[in-house]
């Protein structure tokens, strides 16, 4: 994508600090599946290339979008738009919710047979009655 619209410096972010290391040439990648990411890289003709180590529990943007993309079905041949994102003042929640604070756990609802149900889907729909 940066190739086509001819991207001349580019600066990739990750949180994972051994595909990092890797991708800047301080360690050995040694992951068969890897090797080609890896050459695939050093091939890339921009002006600039900088890669930049960030921890997960500063990134927390990205990790929201890892888990959203995983609860989504993505056939591989769809094509996807890309997600526009605001950075707003305040939380989200925050601009919907005009009740005032409650005297009930967040919990209170929550029946034995809802604890049954979620319990069946975490396990894959195994017996539940030992737990």
């Amino acid at each position: 994508m940066a190739i086509d619209q001819n991207v001349e410096e580019l600066l990739i972010m990750g949180d994972s600090d051994l595909i990092i290391r890797q991708a800047q040439g301080e360690w050995e990648t040694r992951d068969v599946k890897l090797i080609p990411n890896k050459k695939h890289v050093e091939d890339l003709r921009f002006k600039s290339i900088e890669f930049r180590y960030i921890p997960r529990c500063h990134n927390e943007l990205a990790d929201a979008l890892a888990i959203l993309a995983l609860m989504l079905p993505y056939p591989g041949n769809a094509h996807i738009d890309p997600l526009e994102i605001q950075i707003k003042e305040r939380h989200g929640y925050s601009n919907v919710i005009e009740a005032g604070p409650s005297t009930h756990p967040w919990y209170h609802d929550v029946t034995p047979d809802m604890l049954l149900e979620i319990k069946r889907e975490l396990l894959g729909g195994m017996r539940v009655d030992s737990f």
